[in-house]
């Protein structure tokens, strides 16, 4: 067995048992999910973690601003970047990165649009319509540089250990995708209806890489074949019937088919972070 194909067994043996148990215990109570997009304030505002902005400086110059939730826990936390989607560093992607402290790992959700002044809703987020165009209009080795900068300022802080994974969502999730290109000293990197990169790109894939998708999302979903040919058993893609895309966001969307995948996906996640430190730890 490959060392990739060793992890995605363990993953499994680790995910599975909690997939079960959700299945079996979970019943209407979505507490340990992130929040959908409606209650995310809500949820920032009664969570008893600690979450705090920090500047994060470059080597140009410039800044990132970054939004880092501490876990409850005695021990050094390893760190799992949060990247944001088309439209902006949230209150909905600051709550995503509530919830992975909540499982015991320091999250940060870098906001790559920090040098764009993009004016403000009464909710403190992003105007949609400026955000997406100016995430458009982005340098993506800028944008990957800034990305391992506040990884590895993450990574230097007194709670965390030397280790990092990334997950993101629709544009964030494909720039997740990229990024495990680029790197390969990831953990592991977690997709969320995020395109595929060019088959080129994907042929420098050294981490494992599991994808969550809308079955509903055939724009994203076309492009899962050519990253399973590429990568074999490094990459592990889950596709739910009816779901839409943004499921995790939307969980009341699509007759309950968002919320059945969230509740699918999410302990699949935690599962692959877990596995992917328990691999970590165990390889030393």
């Amino acid at each position: 067995m490959t060392a990739r194909t060793l992890l995605v067994a363990l993953v499994a043996a680790l995910a599975l048992p909690a997939l079960r148990a959700d299945a079996q215990e979970a019943g209407p109570t979505t507490s340990w999910l992130p929040p959908d997009g409606e209650h995310a304030l809500e949820a920032l505002h009664t969570s008893p973690r600690h979450g705090e902005w920090q500047m994060v400086r470059l080597e140009n110059g410039d800044s990132v601003r970054s939004w880092v939730v501490y876990p409850e826990r005695s021990d050094p936390a390893p760190v799992v970047v949060v990247i944001h989607e088309i439209f902006g560093l949230t209150a909905w992607i600051r709550a995503v990165a509530d919830r992975l402290a909540a499982e015991g790992f320091i999250a940060i959700a870098p906001d790559l649009l920090t040098m764009r002044d993009i004016p403000t809703d009464e909710n403190g987020d992003p105007q949609r319509q400026p955000a997406v165009e100016a995430i458009r209009d982005l340098d993506a080795d800028a944008v990957h540089r800034q990305i391992r900068a506040v990884a590895e300022h993450a990574m230097a802080l007194p709670a965390a250990r030397e280790m990092y994974a990334i997950t993101g969502f629709c544009w964030g999730g494909s720039t997740t995708f990229e990024h495990a290109t680029r790197y390969d000293d990831l953990l592991a990197a977690v997709v969320y209806y995020g395109s595929s990169p060019s088959e080129e790109a994907l042929a420098r894939v050294r981490v494992p890489v599991v994808g969550h998708y809308g079955g509903d999302d055939a724009r994203v979903n076309a492009t899962i074949p050519r990253a399973e040919e590429a990568l074999g058993s490094g990459y592990v893609p889950h596709v739910y019937e009816g779901a839409g895309h943004g499921f995790l966001r939307q969980q009341d969307g699509r007759d309950g088919a968002n919320l059945a995948a969230s509740r699918r996906a999410w302990p699949y996640t935690i599962g692959l972070l877990d596995g992917a430190v328990f691999r970590h730890d165990r390889d030393r």
